[in-house]
């Protein structure tokens, strides 16, 4: 007789309890009075006392966002001096200069940073907004230094024209194609990257083998500075145009020839203005080194120069941002560094007759070896290697 062995039935696993999800903080919900996309951007972004999000209870600060970095107008207008006075005397670095200003002294670009996974939108809206205001600064101590040294006779008013029209069919597209695409830090480490190798560019310029192609330059150069000194009547052997053809035309400064191709103008002037226009900066810290290589012009011509080049991109360039990719604007903010760029703008051309040509390269190299390296490695490797 066999007994049956009843099989037990296995026991039902118990129910498995899970761990509640930390509740996700709701959107703002509203615009806030901002417009455009701005308004759009933090509406979608998380409310909160928390990084990324947008306290509502907050005071405004910059462009109107409520817990935003609160701006001291003072130390605005400083900055903006020095911003008018950099790239009036070098002809470059006032948009770079503005660039630092926003990003890191009013501490725009960790503000901006902090919403790179909470809300992408606002964080390539406020990259927009950084990039305009950049140009708003450059593009007038480019008027004010372009009128400056067009009155001195110290713009080659004929290379500035060819590289001018050229910006601006380089700057027209740049706001169509990368509006609302880049974020903070992309932007960063693309901004140092070009700093730092036009630096190192100019590195080169300085070298034996750079200066060998630059006789007439330093030449010029020379005769500039001898004159200054013994307090001569600087205009009368200023910039003066002995022919123009669109293949080859020459102009003289202080007894020396220089010649360029207006077609090799246009197309520099197109590529560096697309270029610029990308970095949300006025291009003159490319313009410089492309003038003293492609035409081997002194400084005192090329910071001229350069600025009239910069100030037709940067009318083409802030358009775009505006009217396209409907970049937001803090105008209290503008109206103020506007101020200090106009005085600075005013100082830079009477001041940089009395800086040594080399000094004034010098001066770009150190600014670009620094500024460079810190964006670079911030954008590109989430830590800058410099203070």
């Amino acid at each position: 007789m066999f007994t049956a062995v009843a099989q037990e039935k296995p026991k039902a696993a118990p129910p498995k309890i899970e761990a509640a999800k930390p509740e996700q903080a709701k959107p703002v919900g509203d615009r806030l009075g901002l417009s455009g996309k701005l308004g759009d951007a933090v509406t979608k972004t998380p409310a909160g006392k928390g990084k990324g999000q947008i306290d509502v209870t907050a005071p405004k600060g910059a462009f109107g966002i409520p817990g935003a970095p609160d701006i001291n107008y003072l130390l605005a207008i400083i900055w903006a001096v020095w911003v008018g006075w950099i790239f009036s005397t070098v002809g470059a670095f006032g948009g770079i200069m503005a660039g630092v200003g926003h990003m890191t002294v009013y501490g725009l670009g960790d503000y901006a940073k902090s919403f790179r996974t909470t809300s992408p939108a606002l964080n390539k809206t406020l990259t927009d907004s950084i990039r305009t205001s950049n140009q708003f600064l450059v593009g007038l101590s480019a008027l004010i230094s372009m009128i400056n040294f067009l009155k001195a006779k110290r713009l080659a008013w004929p290379l500035g024209i060819a590289l001018a029209l050229g910006s601006v069919a380089g700057a027209v597209f740049i706001p169509m194609l990368t509006g609302g695409k880049i974020s903070l830090r992309a932007y960063q480490g693309w901004f140092g990257l070009f700093v730092f190798l036009v630096g190192a560019f100019m590195v080169y310029e300085l070298t034996p083998k750079g200066q060998a192609k630059k006789k007439s330059s330093k030449a010029a150069a020379q005769a500039f500075e001898k004159s200054v000194k013994e307090k001569k009547d600087l205009a009368t052997q200023g910039i003066t145009l002995k022919k123009f053809t669109l293949t080859k035309s020459t102009f003289t400064f202080f007894g020396a020839d220089f010649d360029f191709s207006p077609i090799w103008a246009f197309v520099g002037g197109l590529v560096i203005a697309a270029i610029s226009s990308f970095l949300g900066v006025g291009g003159g810290f490319l313009y410089v080194p492309y003038l003293t290589s492609l035409v081997g012009a002194p400084m005192y011509v090329v910071a001229g120069t350069s600025a009239m080049a910069v100030f037709i991109s940067m009318l083409t360039s802030i358009t775009g941002y505006i009217t396209v990719a409907k970049a937001g604007m803090d105008w209290g903010l503008i109206g103020i560094e506007l101020v200090g760029i106009f005085i600075g703008s005013m100082i830079g051309p009477r001041t940089q007759k009395y800086i040594p040509d080399k000094w004034l390269k010098i001066i770009f190299i150190i600014l670009a070896a620094y500024v460079g390296l810190r964006y670079f490695s911030a954008g590109f490797f989430g830590q800058s290697w410099v203070p």
